[in-house]
């Protein structure tokens, strides 16, 4: 039974880059991947989104990079932009400690900064089925040099009609290259495509298993990325902790946390692998004895943490694993207490939430901001329950004598009033919140965004809300499909799929309603912009829909 990534025949630069990322131990898929890459064999892989796939084949994958080759010779294909982007962002981690370049390829970023980057040389490629075509055509990435594919989510890029895509693509990389398909499903398609493919593929099978976390109460906030610090702030305020750890990804953002909160007046320290043993013990002695109530951290750092009186956490970055989730929240609810555990969730991470939340086996509690009239009432509550135990003590007999003073001159209800705005502060009441925050785009969960569509006849239904009817001179004599339609859309423009309507295909043009406020950015998006080796010609049909 292996026990830790050293047992799998990990390097050490490699180990450490994921000891600092907090993993500790394999998962069984991790395990039984990680292994047969290395040994050079071809994987399937039916698992779950949230067994920690992404590790299993980017670990083994950057074990076999050769450093001084600036070429392509990685490439993964995810259905999405969201996955792509995250998926690379994990080979960057994983490579902190080498010399290997990351690049994610997806459409709705600008092309001319993907296209600087190739020809400065990358030796791993993330993408998108549509972008990477669109490279190809452009003959701005050569995917000769290209020894390892991998497909991930295979299954999801057969629903959205990237199949021929994929085995356009796979036909231009080298027949001996090493292929891991990863796919929750395994529809005929995809074990087809596997046939024709792969060499003898290994077969590894996980389901994904649900984790438990007692004791501790779990909510999130979806906050825009540059409010995540006043966000933090009013939470703070409004929970009062009696001890929290906040969790950030990397040491820069600690020590940048840090300093914003202590310029706030909150006792708060960092706690990151560039401090040495006498600094974390001091740091520590300090959070134990209650002389700070904030630690900030890096994962690393808070490995083995165990503190009693921990009441919450947070994670002002959630993490790329569901494992590493749930280590962190286990810092809270310890010793038969109860925790918290507040995340907050930017647009771009909501498809990673979704994971995290499909990982604990357990909808998330989504949560609304408190206003400055929350805080404060949640401050006067708080005050009088202190007021209600004091008075049930003894002690009070050296202030009796204070207010039989103060009596002879002042009315009692003046006097109580005088003490509590000295105790409490200045706090009138507030019935305007001028903290003005961006408004998180409203997003379907991730089982809506990724359903997949239901095509009849050529045609697909159309979404709810003011659309418009686009006309492109490209049709089913042109070997066109709904599925390229929204690839398209969706990968230049950046527009969700689901936004996408009703979808017509005829000879030799279609048509496709999207959201009226979108068309200009659509026809601009899509003016230079291939099907099928054919240009879109892209224009508004004479036809709207409401």
């Amino acid at each position: 039974m292996v026990s830790s990534f050293s047992d799998l025949g990990l390097s050490e630069t490699t180990l450490n880059a994921i000891s600092e990322l907090g993993y500790e131990e394999p998962t069984p898929v991790q395990e039984q991947t990680i292994r047969l890459m290395l040994e050079g064999s071809d994987v399937i892989a039916q698992a779950q989104t949230g067994t920690g796939k992404t590790a299993a084949f980017a670990l083994p994958i950057l074990e076999n990079i050769d450093t001084d080759i600036r070429a392509p010779q990685a490439l993964i294909m995810t259905p999405t932009r969201e996955l792509a982007i995250q998926v690379a962002e994990a080979f960057q981690s994983y490579s902190k400690y080498r010399k290997i370049s990351t690049l994610a390829i997806y459409g709705g970023q600008p092309i001319e900064r993907q296209l600087r980057a190739l020809e400065r040389g990358v030796q791993v490629v993330v993408g998108t089925p549509g972008r990477i075509m669109d490279h190809m055509r452009r003959k701005t990435l050569k995917l000769a040099p290209v020894r390892m594919v991998v497909l991930d989510e295979a299954d999801e890029m057969l629903n959205m009609g990237f199949i021929e895509d994929i085995e356009t693509i796979l036909k231009e990389t080298d027949k001996d290259r090493q292929t891991a398909l990863f796919s929750a499903t395994m529809p005929a398609p995809i074990a087809n495509l596997a046939r024709r493919y792969m060499h003898h593929p290994q077969r590894v099978t996980v389901a994904a298993e649900k984790r438990a976390t007692p004791q501790i109460r779990q909510t999130y906030f979806e906050v825009g990325k540059r409010d995540k610090f006043e966000v933090l702030s009013r939470i703070l305020d409004y929970e009062v902790p009696t001890a929290a750890i906040i969790f950030c990804r990397t040491k820069l953002e600690v020590d940048s946390l840090v300093q914003r909160l202590t310029a706030r007046s909150h006792a708060a320290e960092a706690l990151h692998g560039d401090l040495n043993q006498v600094q974390r013990d001091r740091v520590m002695g300090k959070f134990r004895s209650e002389q700070i109530d904030l630690l900030v951290a890096t994962d690393v750092a808070a490995r083995g943490l165990d503190v009693d009186h921990i009441s919450h956490v947070i994670n002002y970055d959630i993490p790329l694993d569901p494992e590493i989730y749930v280590h962190r929240i286990g810092r809270t609810g310890r010793a038969g207490r109860t925790g918290q555990a507040i995340s907050l969730v930017t647009n771009r991470e909501a498809r990673l939430w979704q994971i995290i939340q499909r990982s604990v086996g357990k909808p998330i509690q989504k949560m609304k901001l408190p206003t400055l009239g929350d805080v404060v009432e949640r401050r006067r509550e708080r005050f009088k329950e202190t007021m209600r135990e004091t008075l049930a003590e003894e002690g009070l007999e050296p202030y009796f004598k204070m207010v039989d003073e103060l009596g002879e001159e002042f009315d009692s209800r003046d006097m109580a009033a005088v003490a509590f705005k000295l105790l409490l502060g200045d706090t009138p009441d507030i019935t305007e919140d001028r903290l003005a925050l961006s408004e998180p785009e409203e997003r379907p969960s991730y089982r809506e965004r990724r359903e997949p569509r239901k095509y009849k006849d050529g045609k697909r239904a159309a979404p709810n809300g003011d659309s418009t009817r686009l006309k492109l001179e490209v049709g089913r004599e042109e070997g066109v499909r709904p599925g390229d339609i929204v690839g398209a859309i969706a990968n230049e423009a950046d527009i969700p799929g689901y936004t996408i309507g009703a979808i017509e295909i005829h000879g030799h043009y279609s048509t496709v309603d999207v959201p009226s406020k979108q068309v200009p950015h659509v026809l601009l998006a899509l003016k230079n912009t291939s099907i099928r080796n054919h240009k879109i010609n892209i224009s508004v049909a004479k036809e709207r829909s409401k």
